[in-house]
């Protein structure tokens, strides 16, 4: 059986506030996607962050996107690929900063909200984010969802495309997920979590919106950071999937 990797969204603060609780998740993800000030996430949260993952040997990840902190990276925006290259770049260079004052080092990228949507498939703005990971490092793994755009390119570049799947978020019949707002987006029931996150590491499965079995290999789990009792939730999918046969271990 293949190895599942946890990863959960992380540093997503802001000065004084904060909206997740880094230093528990940390003791129970594999893998943390950080901000890196384009949607949330400051120096000092940075810095804070790296150094908790390193201690912890969690692998850290750079979440870039589109550069929009009154949204929180989820409002659709059109940036130039030349521009948002660049971008993609300067956020995996100022997390690196940190992650190698730790000790450590920025081991993939992920895009984030709008971002990580709309590179499922605008080839272009896909296109955009390899060219961005390449200019920081040409060794990188990308992660994204499986049959987007984002894997293809990434892949098609040299790059390591590893798939992530979603166990608290609702997928349409093509394997995609249901855009926020809409009713089904999230699962909140926190059994129907934890099953669905074994489904989808030991068979490749998992639920749509109306009902039907849909395939979802991945590597990766997502494990949302920001929901009420976010901490408790991964540590039972985590327990979950071990008594379960899966073994947990980062993919970078």
């Amino acid at each position: 059986m293949t190895p599942i990797d946890l990863n959960a969204d992380l540093g997503e603060g802001f000065g004084h506030w904060r909206l997740t609780d880094d230093e528990r998740l940390l003791t129970v993800v594999t893998s943390a996607n950080v901000a890196c000030g384009f949607h949330a996430g400051d120096a000092v949260t940075m810095r804070r962050v790296c150094e908790l993952a390193a201690e912890r040997g969690v692998r850290i990840g750079a979440q870039v996107s589109y550069r929009d902190l009154a949204g929180f990276g989820r409002r659709a925006m059109d940036v130039p690929p030349a521009e948002l290259a660049a971008e993609v770049a300067y956020q995996i260079g100022a997390l690196e900063v940190f992650a190698r004052a730790a000790g450590t080092r920025v081991s993939y990228v992920k895009p984030h909200g709008a971002l990580y949507n709309r590179v499922v498939h605008d080839e272009e703005q896909a296109g955009a984010v390899v060219d961005g990971v390449l200019l920081a490092d040409v060794t990188l793994p990308v992660l994204g969802l499986p049959g987007s755009r984002l894997l293809e390119l990434a892949g098609k570049a040299g790059l390591p495309a590893v798939r992530e799947a979603f166990a608290d978020r609702g997928y349409t019949e093509e394997g995609t997920l249901v855009p926020r707002g809409r009713d089904g987006a999230v699962v909140t029931d926190p059994e129907a979590v934890v099953e669905r996150s074994v489904s989808l590491a030991r068979s490749g499965v998992v639920s749509s919106h109306s009902g039907s079995p849909v395939e979802v290999r991945a590597r990766s789990l997502c494990l949302h950071g920001d929901t009420p009792g976010a901490v408790e939730l991964a540590r039972r999918v985590r327990q979950r999937l071990e008594e379960s046969g899966v073994r947990v271990e980062a993919f970078a």
